[in-house]
């Protein structure tokens, strides 16, 4: 079990619509969506060449984000307080995490690979995936909600964001973290636990 200095009383997670986030992370087809919102169906290739599902993470709760390998700035912080999730729930079989490339071509499998082994990532917890950069650029956009265009850039460029998602076992969105904060850590493993607890999971 998990112990704070302070743990925070229980709490309902709103459940995140597009309509209630930064229109500059969401798709315009998507900014009006005011109700219903889920994650959509996937199928990308980890950094075990093996295909990751919306089936993975069926009654699961999980964290997600999008970084790529070569990130010299934020992306590092990120992987490191992704890291402090994972060994915090690494026996908690219904606390998954997901990182998305967002440099498909760049990160390939054997490139994923090569950065779990060297980020200490336990394969069964935390999935890295790459795939086809459309499919990347929607999931962030219209499930996601969680990177900005890059105007400048070829189609489907994309600028990821710090935050850190947490997806409940219906595919909802229930939470936004900064994924460069401390802090941040503390008030998501707290919120796993309120979900955890909503959906009566041991």
């Amino acid at each position: 079990m998990l112990f704070y200095d302070a743990l925070k009383p229980k709490r309902i997670l709103p459940i995140y619509s597009p309509a209630m986030v930064n229109f500059e992370l969401v798709d315009s087809s998507m900014q009006h969506v005011k109700k219903f919102h889920r994650i959509a169906d996937f199928k990308l290739k980890n950094q075990n060449n093996k295909w990751v599902t919306q089936n993975t993470f069926e009654n699961k709760i999980y964290v997600a984000d999008f970084f790529f390998t070569t990130c010299p700035s934020i992306c590092p912080i990120m992987t490191e307080n992704m890291s402090v999730i994972q060994n915090t729930f690494k026996n908690d079989s219904s606390v998954l995490l997901l990182s998305h490339s967002v440099t498909p071509k760049i990160d390939s499998v054997a490139q994923l690979k090569k950065y779990a082994l060297e980020k200490g990532i336990i394969d069964e917890k935390w999935h890295l995936v790459t795939g086809p950069k459309k499919e990347i650029y929607d999931l962030a956009r219209q499930s996601y909600l969680a990177v900005k265009t890059n105007v400048d850039g070829n189609l489907y460029d994309m600028i990821h964001t710090e935050n850190f998602i947490l997806i409940d076992p219906d595919k909802r969105i229930r939470g936004f973290y900064d994924g460069t904060v401390k802090e941040d850590m503390k008030e998501i493993q707290n919120d796993i636990l309120n979900l955890k607890a909503e959906y009566s999971i041991n």
